[in-house]
């Protein structure tokens, strides 16, 4: 994806109160400018506003009731997906079809490479099979 095709947003961690950086794609982009449209939201409120509070976020609890909602609409069972699982497993994809880990490293946010081999459950089995594929 070239650099037009892209655009870079700020989030404040929850975790660590720390600004994390990432990219949005243009799909994403002019996903979001529709989703705020619909609800006549502007670029200073919450993105998923509160149904309990307008003027707070939507909580953890209600967006993973909404991802279960979502798992079992499509035929899924909600116990075995949660939000948590499905972060995740898109960088563990990430890394296994990659070895990449400063990439999954950026895409998580982590400040450190060892926070994220932790994350990953990266292990020497894993840098053995990555260099037996490795032809030189």
């Amino acid at each position: 994806m070239n650099a037009a095709a892209r655009h870079r947003a700020t989030i404040v961690q929850q975790k660590t109160g720390k600004p994390v950086q990432f990219e949005l794609t243009e799909q994403t982009r002019e996903s979001l400018i529709t989703w705020l449209t619909h609800r006549a939201g502007g670029l200073q409120e919450f993105v998923f506003p509160s149904r309990a509070n307008g003027t707070n976020h939507l909580s953890a609890r209600q967006y993973a009731r909404l991802v279960g909602d979502w798992v079992e609409g499509i035929g899924l069972a909600r116990s075995a997906y949660g939000t948590h699982s499905l972060r995740r497993t898109k960088v563990a994809l990430i890394y296994k079809r990659t070895g990449n880990l400063r990439a999954v490293q950026i895409l998580l946010g982590h400040t450190k490479l060892e926070s994220t081999v932790r994350y990953l459950g990266v292990d020497a089995e894993d840098a053995l099979t990555l260099s037996e594929a490795t032809e030189v």
